[in-house]
């Protein structure tokens, strides 16, 4: 029997499905996280992760922006337009994005030059525009599973805040408001996808389809991992082995 001929699974095993693949292959595993998480990182290659994770942030709204204009359910489009109201915020210097640049200041960046992207790795530019790219082409279904990352964002982001306020004391507690935000909205926005996804995918073709489309997001989230990684972490970056003039610039890029 080939997959087209099999059964849809039931509901539980296909969650099942998709939480087993996405929690085994979710970027918390990955070196430079547990670098992060267990102090590890200099403050030079925490900066880089901030900076660099700005631009995948800067995606996330254009992404859901995307994933509206697939609905024809004025409902899903009512539900869905608040994930882009928490980043985009409903005034300028409020949601995500405005949180995210506080958490840049807090490291030591300047939050204007982080805006500008222009210190963003190509590789990290390349897999978010990736992923806004496969959710553009992909069907509503699909995009919609490839947001089941957020599954495991609450967890992560508890164990970040713990882990940072343990190893990073100079970075200030009202920095990680993002972190704190998130672990709530997360969990819901991961329900309402969780719960679209179950009732759609309704053969076994279709949750392949979602299965694959998580495992595509988890692997664009560990491959701006690996491009920090080998950037900021292979070459032996650290405050020390930074020119004296670079060691004063706030947007603390190497190059």
């Amino acid at each position: 029997m080939n997959d087209q001929q099999r059964g849809a699974l039931s509901e539980t095993a296909f969650v099942d499905w998709l939480t087993r693949e996405g929690r085994t292959r979710y970027h918390d595993h990955h070196l430079f996280h547990q670098l992060m998480h267990e102090g590890k990182l200099t403050e030079l290659q925490l900066q880089q992760w901030v900076l660099n994770r700005y631009y995948y942030q800067t995606r996330i709204p254009i992404k859901d922006a995307l994933i509206l204009a697939k609905s024809e359910d004025p409902n899903f489009r009512r539900i869905w337009l608040r994930r882009i109201q928490d980043h985009d915020g409903e005034h300028e210097g409020h949601g995500g994005l405005a949180s995210w640049l506080e958490l840049a200041r807090g490291v030591g960046l300047d939050p204007e030059e982080v805006k500008t992207c222009r210190s963003v790795l190509p590789g990290v530019r390349l897999a978010c525009d990736g992923y806004v790219h496969f959710v553009r082409e992909s069907s509503l279904l699909e995009a919609v599973a490839s947001s089941l990352t957020e599954l495991f964002a609450p967890t992560l982001m508890a164990q970040r805040i713990e882990a940072w306020e343990q190893h990073y004391p100079w970075i200030k507690a009202a920095a990680l408001g993002y972190f704190q935000m998130r672990i709530s909205r997360a969990n819901s926005d991961a329900k309402q996808a969780i719960e679209f996804v179950a009732q759609h995918a309704t053969t076994y073709e279709l949750q392949e389809r979602c299965v694959r489309a998580l495992i595509k997001k988890a692997e664009i989230l560990w491959h701006i991992l690996d491009c920090l990684y080998a950037a900021y972490v292979e070459p032996g970056w650290g405050l020390e082995g930074v020119p004296h003039e670079r060691r004063s610039s706030k947007t603390a890029a190497p190059f």
